[in-house]
């Protein structure tokens, strides 16, 4: 398992709207200038953040993104999950990931605890922790 780019910046995103918030919504020319991502790439990571229903959009001059819920309620994991997919550190954790040797393998249960640790972890912080 990689974090990419797509992963890290989303988080840097959802962070960017939780401090910055106001109740207004913010543009993505502001989002962008302060993260320095360009427009392009910051577009493709907003459309997964909002395809997963984590903002709110508004358009017009006033435009721009806000978090649909509050930062407490989102877990980095799930922000992560959001643009990456499965987190599975083997394929053979994975929806997909169907091994015919899962039952007699020594090193499945290895896999499967780092696995649970790195959820478990991920889903143990949320936005407002790394926003403070």
């Amino acid at each position: 398992m990689k974090i990419t780019t797509k992963g890290r910046y989303a988080l840097r995103v959802m962070i960017d709207l939780a401090i910055n918030s106001n109740g207004k919504y913010i543009s993505l020319k502001d989002i962008a200038v302060r993260q320095e991502i360009s427009n392009k790439y910051l577009e493709q990571i907003i459309a997964l953040l909002n395809k997963a229903g984590y903002l709110k959009t508004a358009r017009g001059n006033n435009g721009g993104y806000q978090l649909a819920k509050r930062p407490s309620e989102y877990t980095i994991g799930d922000i992560i999950r959001a643009t990456e997919g499965e987190l599975a550190p083997a394929y053979c954790l994975t929806e997909d990931g169907e091994c015919e040797k899962k039952e007699n393998c020594k090193t499945f249960s290895f896999w499967k605890g780092l696995d649970d640790t790195i959820n478990q972890y991920m889903d143990s912080k949320t936005l407002e922790d790394l926003a403070k």
